[in-house]
């Protein structure tokens, strides 16, 4: 093979991306990759409320590179510590705390701009029962913040994340 049709074949390969990969969706899951800190995990209640899900202060990263490949963690900040120092022998309180005041997952991102939907395929969570699930979540991003509403819950709560890119 000559380099003329390695040339060719290097510009059919690149068409034939550009193609397949629709330039909005390529602009829009580079404009979500990066690192992204918490700024609010919130609820909207059954009734129209909205309070915190995860404490007064939650803490969260978000890390998101530019293949689609994600790595999301949330927690409560006032989770409370193990009395023992060690988590092989905490109380069933202890643990209630530790499981029920984080959330973490990762896998990869798949964002919709025309829908306005991005969707975690999670390879691993902490909530076990979500590993090799998909899940939807409709979007806005408004320069440097991202928030997305989770799908309700059984109770009719909604959770709401807001996110803000680190610079």
């Amino acid at each position: 093979m000559n380099v003329a049709m390695l040339k060719a074949g290097a510009v059919g390969l690149f068409c034939l991306m550009s193609v397949s990969l629709p330039a909005s969706i390529a602009r829009a899951e580079l404009s979500l990759a990066g690192t992204w800190t918490l700024v609010a995990a919130d609820v909207l209640h059954a009734d129209g409320t909205r309070g915190p899900d995860y404490g007064a202060a939650p803490k969260g990263l978000l890390l998101i590179d530019a293949q689609g490949h994600y790595s999301l963690q949330i927690f409560k900040a006032e989770r409370p510590r193990f009395a023992s120092g060690d988590k092989q022998t905490a109380t069933p309180g202890e643990y209630q705390g530790a499981v029920l005041g984080s959330s973490t997952h990762f896998g990869t991102i798949v964002v919709e701009p025309a829908a306005g939907t991005l969707t975690f395929k999670i390879e691993n969570a902490s909530f076990p029962n979500w590993e090799g699930t998909e899940q939807k979540r409709t979007f806005e991003l408004s320069g440097d913040e991202l928030s997305y509403r989770v799908p309700a819950r059984p109770d009719g709560n909604i959770p709401i994340s807001v996110w803000r890119r680190l610079k």
